[in-house]
């Protein structure tokens, strides 16, 4: 056993250490202005089921170059999956957005919903699970303090505080279902096609609801055969081609 763990171990090693040399390569590639032959070296990682926001980000960065304007879109928000918060991506991505044809007005979200939303999103799934765990286990421990103390003003500060710390726990509990709700519906995708025309019925025969160009994010919200049912920022849906766009979610 321990010997297939060695060999394991020795075949990731080596995997990584050669996948850092392809990213260094492709890196003074990308800096001598080989763009077309840094895209290849990039993709030669992600070949390697070798995924990093840092890889994503050079080769999106490599085909905004190009001017490819759907690869690059489509690379910057591949890293934004992995490091939603990285400041150079999401300027860079701006950039990117403005060489694409269509302007949609995104439909302003409002209310409650757009506030509990947002607070959903500040953590993932894992993150708010972990703190409620942890939020849980205070709560214990408060408990615990509460029943075994004799101070009076001690026992009802531990008691008001393990109260306050279950609410917490079972709000984070609760978000973190949430999370994963919105996780779940969310199932974006980018037009790759230069020009797809978006019916309105999952047919060749149905009528043009409007025509979407590359570069363009969709939410994918049902599949038929070989059309896939879309949304666009706006609230428009209709159906298109499933070989005119690519799945965001596919690690």
């Amino acid at each position: 056993m321990k010997h297939i763990i060695y060999i394991f171990l020795f075949f990731f090693g080596s995997l990584a250490a050669q996948n850092q040399s392809v990213f260094e390569q492709a890196n003074a590639l990308y800096t001598d202005g080989n763009y077309k032959e840094a895209i290849t070296k990039f993709q030669s990682i992600l070949d390697s089921k070798q995924h990093a926001a840092e890889v994503y980000y050079n080769l999106a960065n490599a085909h905004y170059k190009l001017n490819n304007i759907a690869p690059s879109i489509y690379y910057y928000e591949k890293a934004l999956q992995l490091n939603p918060n990285d400041q150079e991506v999401l300027n860079n991505i701006v950039y990117a957005k403005k060489m694409t044809v269509d302007a949609i007005q995104p439909v302003p979200k409002i209310g409650l919903s757009r506030f509990f939303n947002k607070i959903t999103n500040l953590l993932t799934f894992d993150s708010w699970a972990r703190l409620a765990v942890v939020l849980m286990i205070a709560f214990v421990i408060l408990f615990l303090v509460y029943y075994f103390t004799f101070s009076t003003s001690f026992k009802r500060l531990s008691f008001t505080l393990s109260v306050v710390f279950l609410f917490l726990s079972l709000t984070s509990l609760s978000l973190a279902f949430q999370k994963q709700a919105l996780d779940k519906k969310d199932n974006p995708a980018i037009v790759f096609a230069q020009e797809s025309e978006v019916k309105s019925e999952p047919n060749l025969g149905g009528d043009k609801a409007f025509v979407l160009h590359e570069g363009t994010k969709v939410q994918v919200l049902d599949t038929i055969n070989n059309w896939k049912k879309i949304q666009i920022a706006d609230g428009k849906v209709g159906w298109i081609i499933a070989t005119d766009i690519k799945l965001l979610n596919n690690f």
